[in-house]
C-alpha cells in the first residue's frame, strides 16, 4: 500500500465488490457523509442508503460511485472496511428497470394489509427510490 493510501474493502452479501488502496472514500453515514484518508481516527458508523465516491488516485477526482442500501463501515488508521447490504456500481443499475420496480413497490405499499408488508413495502420504496436518486445525481 502506498503511503498515501488507505486500504478499502467493500462486502456485500453477494461478494466483495472493492478491495484495494484509495486515496480517499466517502461514505454515507448514518449522521452524514464522511470522507476517510490515511491515519484516519477509529471509527464505527451505521450507513444509511445513500452513494459511495471512491478516489482512487486524487482526493480531488472520484473514480467510481457504488449504491449502498444500509450497512456499517469500519475505520482505522489504515484501512475502511464497508460491510453493505446491498451494494452495486452506479454504472450497473437499469434506470428502466428500477423505475418499474419501484412503480411495483409503491403498489405493493397501497395493497399492504398488515403492518409486517407495510414495513417492507416502504423499505423497498426508500430503496429504490435512493437508487433513482443516486442515479440523477450521478
Amino acid at each position: 500500500m502506498a503511503a498515501e493510501q488507505v486500504e478499502f474493502e467493500l462486502v456485500s452479501p453477494e461478494k466483495l465488490l472493492l478491495s484495494e488502496p484509495v486515496a480517499m472514500v466517502v461514505v454515507p453515514g448514518a449522521d452524514g457523509d464522511f470522507g476517510v484518508l490515511p491515519r484516519h481516527a477509529p471509527l464505527i458508523s451505521s450507513l444509511r442508503i445513500g452513494v459511495i465516491s471512491v478516489y482512487r488516485d486524487k482526493r480531488n477526482e472520484v473514480s467510481e460511485k457504488i449504491f449502498v442500501d444500509g450497512g456499517f463501515a469500519e475505520v482505522t488508521p489504515q484501512r475502511c472496511t464497508v460491510l453493505a447490504e446491498q451494494a452495486v456500481r452506479l454504472g450497473e443499475i437499469d434506470r428502466a428497470k428500477v423505475e418499474q420496480e419501484l412503480k411495483d413497490a409503491r403498489e405493493d405499499l397501497s395493497d399492504a394489509s398488515g403492518e409486517t408488508e407495510r414495513k417492507a413495502a416502504e423499505r423497498s420504496v426508500a430503496r429504490l427510490e435512493g437508487m433513482l436518486d443516486a442515479l440523477a445525481r450521478a
